[in-house]
C-alpha cells in the first residue's frame, strides 16, 4: 500500500515537472512587433490594420447603437413595464368599488333658535373604509351575466 502511494506521488511530481519543460516561446510564439507598437498602431488614425472601409462600418455600427441622452420615447416605453411598489400593490390588491351615495337634505329649521337651513345635497361613500380584493379575487361585483 505504501509503495503505491510513493509511486503515485512520484508520477504526479514527474507530470508537474514536465509542464515546466516547455518554453514560453513554443507555447506563445510572437512576431517582431512589440506591444507598444501595436498600441500606437491601433490608436493612430491612419496606421490601423482595419482600413478606412472597416473604420466606416465600425463607426456606422456604433452610431446605430447610440441614442441621444434625452430620448423621452425610450423612458416612456420603459415605464409601462417597470415594476414599482405602487404598481405592485394596485395589481395585486385592487380596490373594490365603493359607490357614492347622494343624499338630499330638505329645507328645515335647526337648533333652539329655529334657524332656517336651505335644502342641499351631500355625497358620501357607501362603505366607511375602502375595501380591497385579495390577490386572485376579481374586483368586479358579482352581478347579472348575459
Amino acid at each position: 500500500m505504501r509503495s503505491i502511494k510513493v509511486s503515485a506521488a512520484m508520477a504526479l511530481g514527474l507530470v508537474l515537472l514536465s509542464g515546466c519543460a516547455t518554453s514560453k516561446d513554443e507555447l506563445l510564439p510572437h512576431g517582431d512587433v512589440t506591444m507598444q507598437q501595436l498600441w500606437e498602431q491601433g490608436s493612430s488614425s491612419g496606421g490601423s490594420a482595419i482600413g478606412s472601409a472597416g473604420k466606416q462600418s465600425v463607426a456606422e455600427a456604433r452610431g446605430q447603437l447610440r441614442r441621444p441622452i434625452g430620448d423621452r420615447q425610450m423612458v416612456d416605453e420603459r415605464t409601462h413595464y417597470t415594476r414599482d411598489a405602487a404598481n405592485e400593490i394596485h395589481s395585486q390588491f385592487s380596490r373594490l368599488p365603493n359607490p357614492d351615495l347622494v343624499m338630499f337634505v330638505y329645507p328645515h329649521l335647526a337648533g333652539d333658535e329655529q334657524v332656517p337651513i336651505p335644502g342641499y345635497s351631500t355625497l358620501f361613500p357607501l362603505y366607511s373604509q375602502p375595501q380591497y380584493a385579495m390577490p386572485g379575487e376579481s374586483a368586479r361585483p358579482a352581478g347579472r351575466t348575459r
